[in-house]
């Protein structure tokens, strides 16, 4: 019985903390568009859990308040976002330059250097990103870290061809250690493949300073590379929700 106690008073206390991270991640997505989003703008949707605040704060400005706004999306994820709120969609085709793109971070340190790719979209968020004259950066308290690798342990992202995979990891651990791993899909057998048919190879970097504008410029240019999740002075803004329900901000 008394166990069975303690399993109940365990689970009330873990959606707790559920709640107090979606609440931090609402009050960051909702300030950012708040401060940054403008009447007739072209407006990149990033990727991941905080987006998602973010687009419903958006959706809440262009209904209420009437504002145009344009949305551009960083993968099928954010398109579905952007429709099922109702909002006007628009590519890269039709509206190449970009006044402010929105995006999540796995990790942020303390110059504004990201972790991006968690779920698989680095490519085409690096892209709306590089499209944008402004990149702001919505999460919660546990994605804002003094380094890369404090918080966020799974690694920096690293979208290859499929047929490369092996002499990349080969010649990344030979140039700068750590360790590469094939990402897995977790639904179904064999690697996870990405909106773009490519692989992903988790780096789990060693420890220590790095400079990482060096490191992610290197990478690129090993053939078969797409794209790392290195996003080096990208971000000019970051908004991170705190749990005791205020909003912590960097900048660039």
């Amino acid at each position: 019985m008394l166990l069975k106690v303690n399993q109940i008073v365990w689970q009330f206390y873990r959606n707790l903390h559920k709640m107090s991270l979606e609440e931090a991640k609402k009050i960051a997505a909702y300030r950012a568009v708040d401060e940054f989003v403008k009447n007739d703008q072209i407006v990149g949707i990033g990727s991941g859990s905080t987006v998602i605040y973010a687009v419903e704060r958006l959706a809440e400005k262009v209904h209420k308040e009437k504002i145009n706004v344009i949305c551009i999306p960083t993968s099928f994820q954010a398109r579905q976002l952007i429709i099922g709120n109702g909002l006007k969609l628009s590519e890269l085709e039709m509206h190449p330059e970009i006044d402010v793109v929105i995006d999540g971070a796995d990790e942020c340190d303390e110059n504004l250097t990201l972790i991006k790719g968690g779920g698989g979209c680095l490519l085409q968020e690096k892209i709306v990103a590089s499209c944008s004259k402004k990149m702001v950066v919505v999460a919660d308290y546990t994605k804002d870290s003094k380094t890369l690798g404090q918080q966020y342990k799974k690694g920096i992202p690293i979208e290859v061809v499929p047929m490369a995979y092996i002499p990349i990891r080969n010649k990344i651990q030979n140039l700068y250690g750590g360790k590469l791993q094939l990402r897995m899909a977790v639904a179904k057998a064999g690697p996870c493949i990405t909106d773009n048919g490519n692989f992903i190879l988790d780096w789990h970097f060693p420890t220590g300073d790095h400079d990482w504008a060096k490191i992610g410029t290197e990478i690129g240019m090993i053939p078969g590379v797409v794209e790392t999740g290195l996003f080096v002075k990208m971000a000019e803004k970051a908004f991170f929700g705190q749990s005791d329900g205020t909003v912590k901000e960097k900048s660039s």
